[in-house]
C-alpha cells in the first residue's frame, strides 16, 4: 500500500444563506476569483449530518491565485436554516476562525476599515511574532488576518488564501494526537495557558485560555500542494470548561464554519490509519464522485469533539471547460507538485457571471 500523503488545507467550507452574495463578498474582499468547483444538486452522502435525509445544495470552492487554500461556500436549499441560538466564544468547540493571509497586513488593515468592513481589532503581533488582526463578514463569521509572504502567483492582492483555522477543542491532551499525527501538523511553535490580550477583541476572549499553536515539520508537497501553501493550525480549550458545540442541534451547512478539509492522496492508506487511531470514516463519497466538472474521492472524520474534518483526494480540476481543458491529477507523483498549476489563473470568473 502507499503512504498516505497530506498535501495542505484545500479549503475551509462555509455555511452560507445566499450563494451568489457570499461569493461576490469574498471575490471583492479576500480575492477569491479562481472557480474550482459550481454545483447544483443533493448532498446524498452527508446522511449523518444532515437530519437522516439527501438535502438540495450549492455547492462551490473558490480559490486566491496569490496562493492558500480556499473557501467552499455552501447553501442549503429547501430548507429553514438553523442559526446559532447563543454568539460563538472562544471555548466553543469546532471551527471558530478562519485564518486567512496578507501580504501586508497595515494595507490590509486600512483597506478593510476604509471600505466599512466589520474591523474588531486593532494589529497584534502574535506570540509566534507574526502580525494579526481580526474582523468579520457580513454573515457573522471570524476571521483572522495573518501577515504572510507566500505566494504563489504574485498579482499584488492585499489578501491570499486561507492560511489555517482557530479550533475550539474541550481536551487538549486529547486532541494534540489528531492534528499532529494524523493530519501531520506536529511541531508545537506555542503552547501557553493565559488570558491574552490580542484576544480580547474576540467574545470569550476575556478568560483564561490555553492555547496551542501547530506547523509542519515537512516541507509542502503534493501535486496541488503550491497552490495551497503553508498554514497552521491553532487549538484553544477555556481553562474553566468548554461550551457549546457549534454544530449540536444542527445540520452540517447551516450557517457557519461547516469543516475544515485537507487535500491527500492514497485514500486508501488515509482510512488505515484513521482507523488504527480511532477516527474511522463517519461518511465516504466512493473512489469516483463527480462535484460538477471536478472529480475526486472525498472522505469525513471527527476529531475528539465532534468537528468535522473532509480529506479529500483530487483527480480531475476543470480549468477552461468549453475547451476542454482539465488538470488530470490522479496518476501524477504523489510528493511533486504540478508544473501546470499555475494554468488556474485561466479558470478565473468575472464577477458578474457569479449567477
Amino acid at each position: 500500500m502507499k503512504e498516505k500523503v497530506i498535501c495542505g488545507i484545500q479549503q475551509v467550507g462555509i455555511g452560507v444563506n445566499d450563494f451568489v452574495e457570499a461569493w461576490k463578498w469574498y471575490y471583492d474582499n479576500f480575492g477569491f476569483e479562481v472557480k474550482i468547483v459550481d454545483d447544483e444538486g443533493v448532498a446524498e452522502r452527508m446522511l449523518p449530518y444532515t437530519g437522516g435525509k439527501p438535502q438540495p445544495r450549492r455547492s462551490g470552492i473558490a480559490v486566491n491565485i496569490r496562493g492558500g487554500g480556499g473557501f467552499e461556500i455552501w447553501q442549503p436549499k429547501g430548507r429553514e436554516l438553523n442559526y446559532l441560538k447563543e454568539p460563538l466564544r472562544l471555548g466553543d468547540l469546532g471551527i471558530l476562525i478562519a485564518k486567512v493571509k496578507t501580504a501586508d497586513i497595515e494595507t490590509a488593515h486600512n483597506t478593510f476599515i476604509n471600505k466599512g468592513a466589520d474591523v474588531i481589532s486593532e494589529i497584534f503581533t502574535a506570540p509566534t511574532g507574526q502580525k494579526h488582526f481580526f474582523m468579520k463578514d457580513p454573515y457573522g463569521n471570524l476571521f483572522e488576518l495573518e501577515e504572510d509572504g507566500y505566494v504563489f502567483v504574485d498579482e499584488k492582492k492585499t489578501t491570499g488564501g486561507a492560511n489555517g483555522a482557530v479550533i475550539g477543542v474541550s481536551d487538549m491532551e486529547r486532541s494534540l494526537p489528531f492534528y499532529m499525527k494524523l493530519l501531520e501538523y506536529d511541531k508545537i511553535v506555542f503552547d501557553q495557558t493565559a488570558v491574552f490580550d490580542d484576544l480580547k477583541a474576540l467574545p470569550g476572549g476575556e478568560q483564561k485560555l490555553r492555547l496551542v499553536i501547530l506547523e509542519r515539520s515537512k516541507p509542502i508537497e503534493g501535486p496541488l500542494s503550491q497552490i495551497m501553501g503553508t498554514s497552521h493550525l491553532e487549538l484553544i480549550q477555556a481553562v474553566d470548561g468548554p461550551g457549546k458545540k457549534l454544530y449540536e442541534g444542527r445540520y452540517w451547512g447551516d450557517p457557519g464554519y461547516i469543516h475544515l478539509c485537507f487535500d491527500v492522496r492514497n485514500m486508501a492508506a488515509v482510512k488505515a490509519e484513521t482507523e488504527a487511531m480511532g477516527h474511522p470514516f463517519v461518511c465516504d463519497s466512493g473512489a469516483d464522485f463527480g462535484m460538477g466538472e471536478a472529480n475526486g474521492h472525498f472522505t469525513y472524520i471527527e476529531d475528539p469533539d465532534g468537528t468535522l474534518i473532509e480529506l479529500v483526494e483530487t483527480f480531475k480540476i476543470p480549468i477552461i471547460k468549453k475547451i476542454g481543458l482539465y488538470l488530470n491529477l490522479a496518476n501524477k507523483d504523489d510528493h511533486k507538485p504540478l508544473r501546470i498549476l499555475k494554468l488556474l489563473r485561466f479558470a478565473k470568473v468575472k464577477r458578474e457571471n457569479i449567477k
